[in-house]
C-alpha cells in the first residue's frame, strides 16, 4: 500500500530529531564532543521509511556535535513462525504483509520481529 508523499516525511523527520536529541544529550553527558556515526535498525514492519530518515537526519544534524556524523541503517526483516507447520519465515519487503504462511499456507502465525527501531550504536570521537 503505497504512503502518501507529503506526510509520510514528517514522521520520520520527529524520529530522526529524536535519534539526534539522545545521541547528543547521551554523548555530551559522557563528555565526548563529537559523533562519528550512529547505528540503527529498523524493522520491514515498523513503519518507518529509511530513505526519508536518511534524508531527515542529514538536514537535521547540522550545528549540532552530530554534524559530521554518520548514519548506518540496519534492515530487520519481518519474521515469524507457522503455528501449525512450526517453520520460520522472513521478508525483508516493506509493503509485503503476511497473512499466510509461505510453507503450508496457514492463517495460523505468530510474527516475532520486524518491528524494531532501536539505536544500536553510537560511536564518538
Amino acid at each position: 500500500m503505497p504512503r502518501c508523499w507529503i506526510t509520510a516525511p514528517m514522521h520520520e523527520l520527529s524520529i530522526a530529531q529524536s535519534v539526534i536529541d539522545l545521541a547528543v544529550k547521551n554523548c555530551t553527558a559522557s563528555g565526548h564532543t563529537a559523533i562519528e556515526k550512529i547505528t540503527l535498525s529498523i524493522g520491514s514492519a515498523s513503519g518507518v521509511m529509511p530513505e526519508a530518515l536518511a534524508f531527515a537526519f542529514e538536514v537535521i544534524k547540522k550545528d549540532t556535535i552530530a554534524g559530521n556524523a554518520a548514519l548506518c541503517i540496519n534492515n530487520v526483516p519481518i519474521s515469524g513462525v507457522c503455528c501449525e507447520c512450526k517453520k520460520e519465515f522472513a521478508s525483508y519487503d516493506r509493503y509485503f504483509y503476511i497473512f499466510n504462511c509461505p510453507h503450508c499456507n496457514s492463517a495460523a502465525l505468530s510474527l516475532t520481529g520486524g518491528f524494531e527501531l532501536d539505536m544500536v550504536d553510537i560511536e564518538v570521537e
